[in-house]
């Protein structure tokens, strides 16, 4: 049969005219019944292993209506009636708060939605843990079958069901046995339970662990961090990782009644005082092992480096007692001879959000009101975002408010993005503001597509009535840009139609 199937084929690649003299129709007849011949003389394969069910996923699925929503969010596609292509919410942006509010509320994936959820994970990074979180054991089981999601087997998030963190067998054995997802998230919900048992489960095999995987293990011990953390993270300062190294010397300089704490109290004070500021001449074997690092970047000055690695890494309760008593403010406000003002001050901004100190954040933070070069500290957007991530969510709604207010959304993303969702209405109606300034300004809303996009997905979608009037077409202002205010009919179009589609996702998630 292989002969004369063989002999079919080089009349085919010859022509028929010059193999076996038969018309080419008759040619394909003969090879539709040798393929049928061939397909039904195979010999049927031994067949293979069939794999172990998932596990149970206890949790319910998402009533029927966000199911779909789910569907069409995957999928990207718009919703029904929404119009000109420049007027349609932007799906793919709020798949992130669909799955946020659907694991506030306890749900599972739809079994038929799984395959979907981790094409979006791998996809996108920012979709990981809570995609993951919602395809739980299926979304596992489904990941060790198919090699293009074996990104999830790695991820922090274990999915499934775990034991019971006060169960101490069970719990080893997944210690032991488990995936490094699994791992991950036991030891998280363990640290949760019982944040010294995670230390010890830590150190029972901190030895054999890789680099790597240390590093994201000693990553979880920021949740809780306690001075009972301090032994361990003692002893972390001479892994054979650097990583890991510098990571314990964080965190333990967090801790501002630690030992490493002390140490380095003592060596910022030596330096930095009311009589001036003296940076350390050399960076020892002890400063290294407490974090130091020796050789500074492009373009910095060593001892420069050095002196700000000490401040950062000492507790900034030391300096009111250095400075006689002063507040956090008055220190920032003094001047610094020979220019180490700017040096000082990023690394007391470093160390407010390490230490999560709101008064010293508050202090170098200043008025928002205040042009950001005549800021007390910084005029880094970066810094004061991270400053204001250690204040009360009220407080930083406040801050970013007032900014707008006074300097408009020209530098206020990076603001805006460390604020809660959905945006307070003092937040919410400053934005808003700033954003009908610009339209009467005559500016194209691309200008502002940032802080428009931030909005769709901030804004607490009770604002929509409110910003109805503001989709109507107006006249174009003098001197503004040729077509601006039809652009900005769109955005604001735009922008209340995803408002709307929030609120309906929103309930429809809500349980019956």
């Amino acid at each position: 049969m292989n002969g004369d199937w063989e002999e079919l084929v080089g009349a085919a690649l010859l022509g028929t005219d010059r193999r076996r003299g038969s018309a080419p129709g008759a040619l394909l007849d003969e090879a539709a019944v040798r393929a049928v011949r061939r397909r039904a003389g195979l010999r049927p394969a031994e067949a293979g292993v069939r794999p172990e069910p998932a596990a149970q996923d206890p949790r319910p699925v998402p009533p029927e209506a966000a199911r779909h929503r789910l569907a069409q969010l995957l999928t990207g596609r718009g919703a029904a009636g929404g119009g000109r292509r420049g007027t349609a919410p932007d799906l793919t942006e709020l798949l992130p708060q669909w799955l946020a509010a659907a694991g506030r509320h306890g749900y599972r994936a739809p079994a038929a939605l799984v395959p979907a959820l981790l094409d979006a994970a791998r996809a996108r990074t920012d979709l990981r843990p809570q995609a993951l979180a919602l395809a739980g054991a299926r979304g596992l089981w489904l990941a060790r079958l198919n090699p293009e999601w074996r990104f999830a087997l790695r991820s922090g998030s274990g999915g499934g069901e775990l034991p019971d963190p006060a169960d101490e067998g069970a719990v080893d054995r997944l210690w032991q046995e488990g995936l490094f997802a699994e791992r991950v998230a036991v030891l998280g919900a363990v640290r949760a339970y019982d944040a010294a048992a995670a230390v010890r489960l830590l150190a029972s095999t901190w030895a054999t662990e890789r680099a790597e995987d240390r590093l994201m293990f000693l990553d979880s011990l920021r949740t809780g961090l306690s001075a009972a953390d301090e032994p361990f993270l003692e002893e972390a300062l001479g892994d054979r990782s650097r990583n890991v190294r510098a990571t314990a010397a964080e965190l333990l300089s967090a801790l501002p009644q630690s030992a490493l704490a002390a140490r380095m109290a003592e060596r910022a004070l030596a330096c930095v005082g009311p009589e001036g500021v003296t940076p350390p001449v050399e960076c020892d074997a002890a400063m290294q092992r407490d974090g130091v690092v020796r050789k500074p970047p492009a373009g910095r000055g060593e001892r420069a480096w050095w002196l700000g690695q000490l401040v950062e890494a000492a507790p900034l309760g030391c300096w009111r007692e250095r400075f006689g008593g002063l507040e956090p403010a008055e220190i920032v406000a003094l001047p610094m001879a020979d220019g180490w003002a700017e040096e000082l001050h990023a690394a007391w901004c470093r160390a407010a959000v390490r230490q999560r100190d709101a008064a010293w954040a508050r202090a170098l933070l200043g008025s928002a009101a205040a042009p950001p070069a005549a800021g007390p500290a910084t005029a880094s957007l970066a810094e004061r975002a991270k400053l204001l991530e250690t204040l009360p969510e009220g407080e930083r709604a406040a801050w970013v408010a007032e900014f707008i207010r006074a300097h408009g959304l020209s530098e206020a993303f990076q603001l805006l993005a460390v604020c809660t969702v959905p945006w307070s209405g003092t937040l919410g109606r400053a934005v808003v503001d700033a954003l009908d300034m610009a339209r009467q300004a005559g500016s194209y809303p691309w200008s502002f597509s940032g802080v428009m996009g931030l909005a769709e997905r901030c804004l607490d979608p009770a604002e929509a009535a409110r910003l109805e009037s503001l989709t109507t077409l107006q006249e174009d202002p003098p001197d503004a840009s040729p077509g601006a205010s039809s652009y900005w009919s769109e955005a604001f179009q735009r922008l209340v139609a995803t408002l709307h589609v929030r609120a309906a996702m929103l309930a429809e998630l809500s349980p019956p």
